[in-house]
């Protein structure tokens, strides 16, 4: 079985770009997308719809061309829940969970820090306005997924906002202070980790450098490769014998992310 997950920064847009053909011609048997900034209804059917699969959209009700994950499934699944059950953290279109035979299914587009807070002299805090309700939707996550992990393993990708560790990003001495990096997010991943959640890639690849899965449009920093790896596949532990290959398909063009892919062998 073969997943991918991909922020795409906007699926219309995307759509419109030569990279998309990834998606057209990819056959994977589970496709993820984040940050698709639609609803269902505003997509033409050849976005909307893939022959031989299920699509699920949630999109979100709260700001129009915000937020938004869909998922694409060969599978079909038992069970399908839009957004986390919490009324906290309803609204953004940030969590397509499916219930299959054998796993739990979660496609994340987990929230960002936001911007910086300043004094009243205008100058930064080092706080950022969305991290306190980035550390609480990640929380209200894990719960959740605990709680479900209890009936089978868990699987879940997206787009985390988070470099876990300083080979995760290309300049970590310089954003030690920026959100994405800082102690308390890196933290959530530590926290993920110690409960027996995989980071897929690095179980496959170990310590291999320089690869990303995103790179600001800002300074030509994918030619350059100045990048984050923030997008993830995690499995629980309970899966740590069906990892078959993890990979960050870098060659993918369209937007300022590109697909991690994860196969699994159930």
């Amino acid at each position: 079985m073969t997943l991918s997950s991909w922020n795409v920064n906007g699926i219309r847009a995307c759509s419109q770009k030569e990279g998309f053909s990834w998606f057209t011609n990819t056959d994977y048997d589970i496709i993820s997308f984040q940050e698709t900034k639609a609803d269902e209804s505003q997509l033409d059917d050849s976005i909307r719809t893939k022959d031989g699969y299920d699509s699920f959209f949630c999109s979100s009700t709260v700001k129009k061309g915000y937020s938004g994950t869909a998922v694409f499934t060969k599978i079909k699944p038992l069970c399908v829940e839009l957004e986390l059950p919490y009324e906290e953290f309803k609204g953004e279109g940030r969590i397509v969970h499916l219930e299959f035979e054998k796993f739990h299914f979660f496609n994340g587009y987990f929230p960002n820090g936001g911007a910086a807070i300043l004094d009243e002299s205008g100058k930064p805090t080092g706080e950022f306005k969305r991290v306190p309700y980035k550390m609480a939707f990640f929380d209200a996550f894990f719960e959740y997924a605990q709680k479900l992990r209890k009936d089978k393993p868990i699987v879940v990708c997206g787009d985390f906002n988070i470099a876990h560790r300083e080979i995760d990003l290309a300049r970590p001495k310089t954003n030690m202070k920026n959100t994405g990096f800082l102690p308390n997010e890196r933290a959530f991943l530590d926290k993920l980790v110690n409960n027996g959640y995989i980071d897929t890639f690095r179980f496959v690849n170990g310590d291999v450098k320089d690869v990303y899965s995103w790179w600001s449009y800002k300074s030509f920093a994918r030619p350059k490769n100045i990048g984050w790896r923030i997008d993830y596949f995690f499995v629980s532990d309970e899966l740590k014998d069906c990892i078959k290959d993890a990979r960050v398909e870098t060659n993918v063009t369209g937007s300022d992310h590109c697909p991690v892919t994860l196969v699994l062998d159930l």
